[in-house]
């Protein structure tokens, strides 16, 4: 295995690691077993998408377009914020609606475009996946193998959080742990978005 690959597999892993938006909804996903195959392909192929652009050179043209990342960074604090607070009000009315044996399903055309507009109205994606992992990758000769590694980390990611996820199944089975984790998704949509408006 190559140094390079390496070298991208931990940077990519450890990137993706931080609890965030994208993560929280896919554990949420995860734990209530819906539409998990389709909801992490998505994610890890949308990183993976993110991360050739960064790797072919779109981190500059990025840079030279300073507009892009001002419209990203508000468009994200909106959709955070709007997210943040739907989680706070289902907490608000009790964890009985979010119990995974009772609760609606969701479709996959919701389910999908929220988790799109995580990953694409997110500018902590751009800086991270694109300008950073692109950058980064400047300084290897095997450039194809860094982006590979780093591809390959968001789909181990993913797929471990969406599928892994099941094992706190029985904790998630009693309404008040539903009611715990909508807080805290919350509280860490709004402090995403909080941060996004006054960086």
């Amino acid at each position: 295995m190559s140094t390079s690959l390496i070298a991208g597999f931990a940077l990519g892993f450890s990137l993706i690691l931080a609890i965030g938006a994208q993560n929280a909804f896919v554990l949420r996903q995860g734990l209530r077993r819906e539409h998990v195959f389709p909801l992490v392909l998505t994610c890890a192929v949308s990183d993976a998408i993110l991360i050739a652009a960064g790797v072919a050179g779109f981190g500059a043209l990025a840079a030279a377009a300073p507009w892009f990342e001002t419209v990203m960074r508000y468009g994200g604090a909106i959709f955070l914020t709007w997210y943040g607070l739907r989680s706070l009000q289902s907490a608000w009315q009790g964890g009985a609606a979010m119990d995974v044996s009772k609760g609606q399903r969701a479709s996959l055309r919701s389910v999908l475009l929220t988790v799109l507009a995580f990953t694409w109205l997110n500018p902590h994606v751009y800086l991270d996946t694109v300008v950073l992992i692109g950058s980064i990758s400047a300084q290897y000769d095997d450039r194809l193998a860094f982006a590979s590694g780093a591809m390959l980390s968001s789909f181990v990611f993913f797929f471990s959080l969406g599928y892994g996820s099941r094992v706190l199944s029985p904790i998630f089975a009693r309404p008040r742990a539903w009611q715990i984790l909508d807080v805290v998704i919350g509280i860490v949509m709004l402090g995403i978005a909080l941060k996004l408006v006054v960086m």
